[in-house]
């Protein structure tokens, strides 16, 4: 049998292996992911909605300031997550406590106001993920039928669809899939959806290639869009902070980095949809297929830990409540049912892709991705105070704020513009 010891303070628990085959250190049935699994969760978080709109943010940045940002968000969030993955356990990195969620980790070595802090920023920022995931589904599976008729009927046709329609589709089907019961149980729809992201990323670059190596091309610049040309000076401030936002959405998988590691043994606006491509039309099909396929998979990667964190803290108020009765349980059926009506709904009556993504990017981006990982690694390194590390990091994590907030109000500032001529349930693309 497995058991604990606890240090003289008692400040820290160190988990000894049990014997059984069957759990883990921790008690918990053992664990069966693997490198593989692990990197199927991360690709479908990482290439999902957020990477079809970065053709838009690149447009807004220009070719100098583009390619930079992406690589300094790449670099800041490799070096984030790294911080984070090293917090799973407390204490030994082999021995130590585990910690099951992002949460968790935070109050284990950060605790106070950082908990609830946390917890508001991990649960709203998935379930405007879902949110954002049924809006970019819907658009892809409208433009198949719009590709069909522009190639059937000429590209100078209306052939606008309404994207609601296709939003209650997707939700359908996100009500089946939220019935799997955990994300222990995902690692085949991760696969396959890894699959998809790769293949849909891959035509869109393929076909980027050839329209550049056929021409015409549309006019390109090193500074983005043109004040004066394409948009006055106020809307190009807007729009390149919008796009930073785009761009941190892009690199968001950090939310759920924690709950991916626990899985393991061991340790134009879119730029497939907004028809810069017309043929050949099977091809723009099979990628927005692709598209809406890696979604279904996305949307539960990104929305289990929330059900997990629900339906753990009813099974802890209302044991009875939360039981399975005759093999179905109720409360999870009919909450989480509940849950993806209302992602629906407001999918429906928000359907701005650029602006919500870059809402969802700014939100997530500093608490999630830099402050929280920065703040835990200084206390478990016990960094020192004014120490030259210390205040790089926090160097660090002051301007993501910066950058935070602009995104943020930029994107906000896309929406109320939205607004002024959205009709509900009318919206067509």
């Amino acid at each position: 049998m497995g058991g604990r010891i606890n240090g003289g303070g008692g400040a820290m628990d160190v988990y000894l292996p049990r014997s059984n085959g069957d759990v883990d250190d921790d008690g918990k049935e053992r664990r069966t992911g693997t490198v593989w699994t692990a990197t199927a969760h991360i690709i479908t978080a990482v290439i999902g909605s957020g990477v079809l709109s970065l053709a838009w943010a690149m447009a807004q940045l220009g070719w100098v300031a583009g390619p930079v940002t992406l690589l300094l968000f790449a670099a800041i969030t490799y070096y984030t997550c790294g911080l984070l993955a090293d917090c799973y356990r407390v204490g030994d990195p082999a021995t130590g406590k585990r910690n099951y969620t992002y949460t968790e980790a935070v109050k284990s070595y950060l605790g106070g106001w950082h908990v609830w802090f946390c917890g508001f920023c991990q649960y709203v920022n998935m379930f405007g993920t879902g949110i954002g995931y049924t809006i970019t589904a819907s658009i892809s599976a409208a433009a198949i039928n719009k590709s069909n008729c522009f190639h059937w009927r000429g590209h100078d046709t209306d052939c606008s669809q309404n994207t609601s329609t296709y939003i209650i589709g997707f939700g359908v089907v996100q009500v089946i899939f939220c019935q799997l019961p955990n994300f222990h149980k995902l690692w085949w729809l991760s696969i396959i959806a890894a699959v998809m992201s790769f293949s849909y990323a891959a035509i869109a670059v393929g076909l980027s290639l050839a329209q550049t190596i056929s021409g015409p091309l549309g006019k390109t610049t090193m500074t983005g869009t043109q004040v004066g040309v394409d948009v006055d000076a106020a809307q190009k401030i807007w729009m390149t902070f919008q796009a930073l936002g785009n761009v941190a959405f892009a690199y968001s998988y950090a939310i759920i980095l924690i709950e991916i590691q626990d899985t393991l043994r061991g340790a134009p606006g879119n730029i497939l949809t907004g028809f810069g491509f017309y043929e050949p039309y099977w091809l723009v099909d099979l990628a927005n297929v692709c598209i809406v396929v890696h979604l279904v998979g996305g949307f539960q990667v990104f929305c289990q830990p929330l059900f997990a964190a629900v339906e753990g803290g009813m099974a802890r108020r209302c044991p009875g409540l939360a039981a399975d009765r005759g093999g179905v349980n109720v409360f999870r059926l009919v909450w989480r049912t509940a849950f993806v009506a209302v992602i629906t709904l407001l999918a429906i009556l928000m359907p701005f892709f650029n602006s919500i993504l870059g809402i969802l990017g700014s939100i997530a981006f500093w608490p999630l991705t830099v402050f929280f990982p920065v703040e835990m690694y200084i206390r478990q390194r016990q960094l020192p105070r004014f120490s030259t590390k210390w205040a790089a990091l926090q160097s660090l994590s002051f301007v993501c704020f910066l950058v935070t907030l602009a995104a943020c109000a930029a994107s906000v500032q896309g929406v109320l513009d939205s607004l002024k001529t959205y009709v509900p349930f009318k919206t067509r693309t």
